[in-house]
């Protein structure tokens, strides 16, 4: 590789972590919005007087743990970019590193 080239791969390493680690940011706030809106349900329940708020409290629950996956997707790739292991490498040999 010449020298214009390894700075090419370079910054498109570290354009890659950056898009990455924008959209972590992103996924988190979504997050963060998830667990404050469940809390809030959870907090206007009222079983007494039959106010229950189950499937919209489970929905976002789903919506928390999704948010969590992108995130640890996004960590993983990451991590797999500043260790130079290629995207296609793991196409190719369904999800092993050959």
């Amino acid at each position: 590789m010449t020298s214009s080239q390894e700075t090419d791969a370079s910054e498109s390493e570290a354009e890659t972590i950056a898009r990455c680690e924008a959209e972590m940011a992103g996924f988190a706030a979504e997050r963060d919005a998830c667990v404050k809106r469940c809390r809030e349900l959870m907090a206007a329940e009222n079983p007494a007087a039959g106010v229950f708020h189950a499937a919209e409290i489970f929905r976002l629950q789903q919506e928390k743990l999704r948010l969590e996956v992108e995130m640890e997707f996004r960590r993983k790739k990451i991590n797999r970019t500043r260790l130079g292991i290629a995207e296609s490498c793991e196409q190719g040999s369904g999800g092993l590193a050959l």
